[in-house]
């Protein structure tokens, strides 16, 4: 005989009475299920408070009749959760009437148990594999806005400097460097797609895991000026570099620091006034921690925008060609990749205006790590 798989879930069951339906309660029980049972009263707030994934709605129910109940599950945020109705009524008008009020089956009582549990199932497994491809599309919409944003900023400095390249006056000892900028940011966006593929391509199981990476910040933060040394001078920014150590490391990987890096870089670079400064700071966060300051002289952040300033597709007002080349994602994915390594990422407001931007990271020893 072929083995039956039953696909568990979290069952509300609504009904007149506690005794009502005992034996429904215990065969769900009985299928490993999660059950919670109540009143017709309490059917929304405990649908609200539980989000099961499937509802059984028993009727008549003193005090709600079912019917409305039904119509106040559909009208409330669980209107997408199946609603299994049982009823005594036995007109063809008031079946219809429940599947026009949003249930996805009618069983008439006397019913049987097992007719019951199949339908059950068959709700239950349709709504949990839509659960399953509604993460799916989340998780491919996450990736797809993570390989665009993690794309641009090399594509933005291939831009510049072919704009560089092109420009009537460009100064030849400058040309070297321009299609220096063009090969590093051309291989570097080709190594993202690779690991994207990669990564992919296999499990997550399956994919290297180094439990020691760290980044030295020194490191970093002249990586930083090489990069973007053009690109500020461009836009009339002065880099300054300060560090009370050359030998701080922190524990996370040596890509993704520069990513972080890269957006605050970026992020002045779209906002801070021409004939302003850039202070890139390293120095000692609270106790086991590095912190890598970015801060400018430039507008700020307004108090209004300050709640919103880490949040995913918010852009601060600024310039139209800044808002057109702006994801809104560098702030929100720089915060959640300093969180996932056990660190912070914030925002200050300085004296006498400026935006001031601060990442903390726990220490590292570095004699183990792997970049």
């Amino acid at each position: 005989m072929p083995h039956r798989v039953v696909t568990k879930g979290r069952v509300l069951v609504v009904m007149p009475e506690p005794s009502t339906d005992a034996v429904l309660v215990q065969r769900l029980l009985q299928d490993g299920h999660h059950v919670e049972v109540c009143g017709g009263d309490a059917a929304v707030a405990t649908a609200v408070a539980q989000q099961p994934d499937l509802i059984v709605l028993d009727t008549p129910l003193p005090g709600a009749v079912g019917l409305p109940v039904l119509g106040a599950l559909q009208q409330s945020s669980v209107r997408a959760i199946p609603v299994v109705f049982l009823t005594i009524a036995h007109d063809h008008q008031r079946l219809l009437n429940a599947f026009a009020a949003g249930a996805v089956a009618c069983i008439r009582k006397p019913y049987d148990d097992n007719e019951v549990l199949a339908h059950i199932r068959v709700h239950l497994s349709l709504k949990l594999t839509q659960d399953r491809l509604a993460q799916v599309a989340r998780e491919r919409e996450e990736l797809l806005n993570l390989v665009a944003h993690d794309l641009k900023n090399p594509l933005a400095s291939v831009l510049f400097a072919s704009e560089m390249l092109a420009l009537p006056d460009c100064k030849p000892e400058r040309r070297p460097r321009y299609l220096q900028i063009i090969d590093d940011s051309t291989r570097e966006a080709l190594g993202y797609i690779r690991s994207y593929l990669q990564s992919q391509a296999k499990p997550a199981s399956a994919l290297p895991r180094n439990t020691h990476t760290c980044a030295h910040l020194a490191d970093i933060v002249q990586w930083l000026a090489a990069r973007y040394e053009l690109q500020l001078e461009a836009s009339g920014l002065h880099l300054h570099i300060h560090t009370t150590s050359s030998t701080a490391c922190v524990a996370i990987s040596d890509q993704l620091m520069r990513q972080v890096g890269e957006n605050l870089v970026s992020n002045a670079l779209k906002y801070a006034r021409a004939g302003g400064e850039l202070e890139l700071l390293i120095r000692n966060g609270r106790q086991g921690t590095w912190q890598l300051v970015a801060q400018d002289r430039g507008p700020g952040v307004s108090a209004d925008f300050q709640a919103n300033l880490f949040q995913p597709f918010q852009r601060a007002a600024g310039p139209a060609e800044v808002n057109d080349h702006s994801s809104g994602l560098g702030l929100a994915l720089s915060r959640q990749w300093i969180a996932n390594a056990g660190g912070n990422l914030w925002y200050e407001d300085r004296e006498e205006r400026g935006a001031r931007f601060v990442v903390e990271l726990p220490e590292a020893d570095c004699a183990h790590c792997f970049g």
